[in-house]
């Protein structure tokens, strides 16, 4: 990657998730200069002018406008939340065939722009999406980034903190794999200041926060038809990691070589994120009944990626 490139972002996609992203970016004055790339060119504008509003207001001035693809190429980021949305009864994976082909258009045009930096995918299903992106840019694996299961974790450090009454930032504890149903906590890591956390709840307790925690979008969608402060908050930390070179840990999708002993996967995992994207993947020792249920959520993917002739 060119690390001379500043900490300009183009995010394509201004929907729910899109604009609660530059909303979050705004307050936290991540950037110097967000573009906004969307096909209604109208609500774009009007997010733009609304956005740009607040700046007075922002911890740090931000130049915020409406672009096109050709702004990607000189981009730091390109943070993806275009496609369609998931549907009240609908899974992720139902997406699928609907968002490879919006996908395939976009990174096509974003790369013909000569854009050189990381990509961020926020658009579900978003570990087959991220993977399908890796492969339509030509990129790197480190420089291509899924959300993976960065909220489906924070999800969980909040209801354990609720169960604890600790504070979420000081409970320590991963969902790794798919960002769906086949999705798994990992129990026998989960800790607070060191204390382990299993051996504190009964195996109904885990399986009851374990429900909650993969269901919650499920909850969300159908109280008010789309999850999006989370996820915007997830995806801004993840840019925070990146432009700021944190070297800090953070559960996201990117491509399994090996690790955890599977191949040619994206999927949610904990990795180590610094200013060239993701720096190394971390191995969390399993039990064999977390082995289990990752494999299951490893072969979820794969059935879908095999099946799919567009990746």
């Amino acid at each position: 990657m060119n690390l001379t490139l500043g900490n300009k972002i183009v995010l394509v996609g201004n929907g729910a998730v899109g604009s609660s992203y530059s909303y979050a970016l705004l307050n936290q004055g991540i950037c110097d200069d967000l573009i906004i790339v969307d096909l209604n060119e109208e609500k774009a504008k009007g997010d733009v002018m609304d956005l740009n509003h607040g700046i007075a207001y922002a911890p740090t001035a931000m130049k915020i406008s409406y672009g096109s693809f050709e702004d990607c190429k000189d981009a730091a980021l390109v943070v993806i939340c275009a496609g369609a949305a998931q549907k009240p009864g609908e899974t992720r994976l139902d997406l699928v065939n609907k968002n490879i082909h919006i996908f395939k258009s976009i990174v096509n045009r974003i790369m013909d722009s000569g854009f050189n930096g990381i990509f961020i995918v926020a658009t579900n299903p978003v570990d087959i999406l991220s993977y399908a992106t890796w492969k339509f840019s030509g990129l790197p694996k480190e420089r291509v980034i899924g959300s993976g299961t960065v909220l489906d974790s924070a999800r969980f450090k909040y209801l354990l903190g609720e169960e604890f009454d600790t504070a979420a930032v000081s409970v320590h504890g991963y969902i790794i794999g798919e960002h769906g149903d086949s999705q798994l906590p990992v129990w026998s890591s989960a800790n607070i200041a060191g204390t382990p956390i299993s051996n504190r709840l009964s195996d109904e307790r885990k399986e009851e926060i374990a429900f909650h925690v993969r269901d919650a979008a499920y909850e969300v969608i159908n109280a008010k038809g789309a999850t999006y402060y989370g996820i915007a908050m997830g995806l801004v930390r993840i840019t925070k990691a990146i432009l700021r070179n944190e070297n800090v840990v953070l559960p996201v999708g990117t491509l399994l070589e090996g690790e955890y002993g599977y191949h040619d996967v994206y999927i949610g995992i904990p990795a180590v994120i610094d200013r060239s994207g993701v720096k190394s993947i971390v191995e969390l020792t399993l039990t064999d009944e977390e082995k289990s249920k990752l494999a299951k959520s490893v072969q979820t993917l794969k059935d879908i990626q095999d099946s799919n002739k567009f990746i």
